[in-house]
């Protein structure tokens, strides 16, 4: 029973990867595929599998969009690793988002790019 909690606490630990998204102007919007996460700071979650692509955005009022992409590719998730011994299932999780990712957004004013 113990190796079946510890098992099911390992494979569900490994799908998960965190990073947290921060933008130099702290009114700026950050979007993650589409998805609001805040002003200026933002914590995105996924359970996607390894090499998976994320778009982000960041906007301002008045100001041009600025785009970036980071994947799940930044760092091995030992987790993931040590429960594919036992199912092969959790080597699509074995890598993981760095804990951290900044941004220096300038303000491009609309107006400019015409």
């Amino acid at each position: 029973m113990r190796k079946t909690l510890i098992l099911s606490v390992l494979l569900i630990a490994a799908c998960n990867s965190t990073t947290t998204i921060r933008s130099s102007d702290q009114e700026a919007e950050i979007y993650v595929n589409g998805e609001y996460l805040g002003k200026g700071r933002g914590v995105y979650m996924d359970q996607k599998v390894a090499f998976s692509r994320n778009e982000v955005e960041i906007r301002k009022e008045g100001c041009l969009p600025e785009n970036h992409t980071f994947s799940r590719n930044e760092k091995a998730d030992i987790g993931a690793i040590i429960a594919g011994l036992f199912v092969v299932v959790p080597y699509l999780w074995v890598t993981e988002y760095k804990p951290e990712r900044s941004y220096n957004f300038e303000c491009i004013p609309v107006t400019a790019s015409l």
